[in-house]
């Protein structure tokens, strides 16, 4: 891809990112009896979160969009050595930090928060610099402004909540401020990232063109708004009018979140292919629970802060079944692809060489989507009900599908033959190639 940094650069964000899922899988076998008592303000589970959070979608985001920008905006990364820079002390400081808050470290956590901010500020000006070129300035360049803006946001707060630990300073004040937190980055910064990337990629993995586009721009819009008035709504307190004004947030969202379900169903309707392959049935999926943590919302909004088990299986199902899911499902679309690109592109008409769809196995993937499904349900179930033994199994379910997903990946990036490609099975076009 002309203007695309090497593949060193998102490469290496994706293999952290992998680290981060493998260590956050595991950590929730850990957490399981915490989880099941609805301890979401646990310094486990704060830990393991973060390891879901910062490591694995952050992480992955920001790999996505070195190689997004050219392709999607027409420029390229600002600065790749800055890029380098900004991983060399995200990546590590994701570590220290999830370790420090895990483990009560203040050291371990105030290293690893330092180079967070360094990561983060290399990270955003490097962008920011790319996207002052861009001339056609459409809804994917304002997805990202939007998305970088709210990781800003998420940043500072969490710094807050991270001193907090130290020196207890916020009180009770602690939970509206967490929960704060939590929405401005898993809706703010990752689902807002995810409609303006969805946006493309999309409708180029489903050859779904033609498809009316506009809701993308509706679901920016109604979620950017709904978190600019859900956030200082949480943080008010309790009274009537801070209420009315949460409700009008959540509804704004909720909103938000069926405009963009509802490009998501354009785009899979307008497809020209029949068959969903492993990468978009993941991403489907994902979308589904993604409905359905929506559902959910009012209803813990409505119950406020008693049920903690509830709230904290609302979490789960966002964050574990909505967002990570479907970012699973885009990564067997996207290092595929890349790996593809990176071997087979100037061998296409000279021999015989595998389709994109070849690289990994098929039956694996759905078997790894089938056990993430189940496990998110039987997890979401044992928080409900508060059965530990049931988390911990489901967890268990959690932790063997993302090491099924990662083997395929590692199968991906590390094979340097695949078998069972005939002659017969190769076109030369990059769509037979995406297939």
């Amino acid at each position: 891809m002309e203007g695309a940094p090497s593949l060193r650069l998102p490469g290496e964000h994706f293999a952290a990112a992998l680290f981060f899922l493998c260590v956050g899988s595991i950590g929730l076998i850990w957490i399981a009896p915490e989880l099941a008592a609805g301890l979401y303000l646990s310094p486990h589970v704060a830990g393991v979160t973060h390891c879901f959070t910062l490591g694995w979608l952050s992480m992955t985001i920001f790999g996505a969009m070195y190689q997004l920008l050219p392709v999607a905006l027409g420029v390229s990364i600002r600065s790749e050595r800055a890029g380098h820079v900004s991983f060399c002390a995200f990546a590590p400081g994701v570590a220290l930090f999830a370790s420090g808050v895990a483990f009560s470290s203040v050291l371990l956590r105030n290293s690893g928060i330092t180079l967070i901010a360094i990561g983060v500020t290399c990270l955003i000006v490097n962008v920011a610099l790319s996207l002052r070129r861009v001339a056609d300035r459409d809804v994917i360049w304002s997805a990202i402004v939007i998305a970088l803006s709210f990781l800003t946001v998420t940043f500072g707060i969490g710094a807050m909540l991270a001193q907090n630990l130290h020196t207890g300073f916020l009180g009770d004040w602690r939970v509206t401020v967490l929960a704060t937190h939590l929405h401005v980055a898993l809706i703010g910064w990752v689902l807002v990232m995810i409609v303006g990337i969805s946006h493309r990629l999309l409708p180029m993995f489903l050859l779904a063109h033609g498809a009316d586009t506009r809701w993308t721009a509706r679901a920016l819009t109604l979620l950017t708004a709904g978190v600019l008035i859900l956030a200082p709504g949480i943080l008010v307190g309790h009274s009537v009018r801070s209420s009315v004004v949460v409700w009008m947030g959540l509804l704004l969202i909720e909103c938000g979140i069926f405009c963009f379900l509802r490009q998501a169903w354009l785009f899979f309707r307008a497809r020209k292919r029949p068959r969903l392959d492993a990468g978009l049935r993941h991403a489907g999926t994902a979308l589904i629970f993604l409905a359905a943590t929506a559902a959910l919302a009012p209803v813990v909004l409505a119950l406020g802060q008693e049920y903690r088990r509830l709230d904290t299986a609302y979490v789960m199902l966002g964050l574990l079944a909505g967002l990570t899911l479907y970012v699973i499902g885009q990564f067997y679309k996207i290092v595929p692809f890349l790996a593809w690109m990176a071997r087979f592109r100037n061998e296409m008409g000279k021999k015989s060489v595998p389709t994109v769809a070849q690289l990994y196995s098929p039956l694996v993937a759905h078997i790894d989507l089938a056990l993430f499904a189940v496990g998110i349900l039987g997890m979401v179930t044992g928080v409900v009900t508060g059965i530990s033994p049931v988390v911990r199994i489901a967890a268990i379910l959690v932790a063997s599908a993302v090491a099924l997903f990662v083997s395929q990946i590692a199968r991906v990036a590390l094979a340097t033959s695949f078998r069972g490609i005939g002659s017969a099975s190769v076109q030369p076009t990059i769509t037979k190639a995406i297939r």
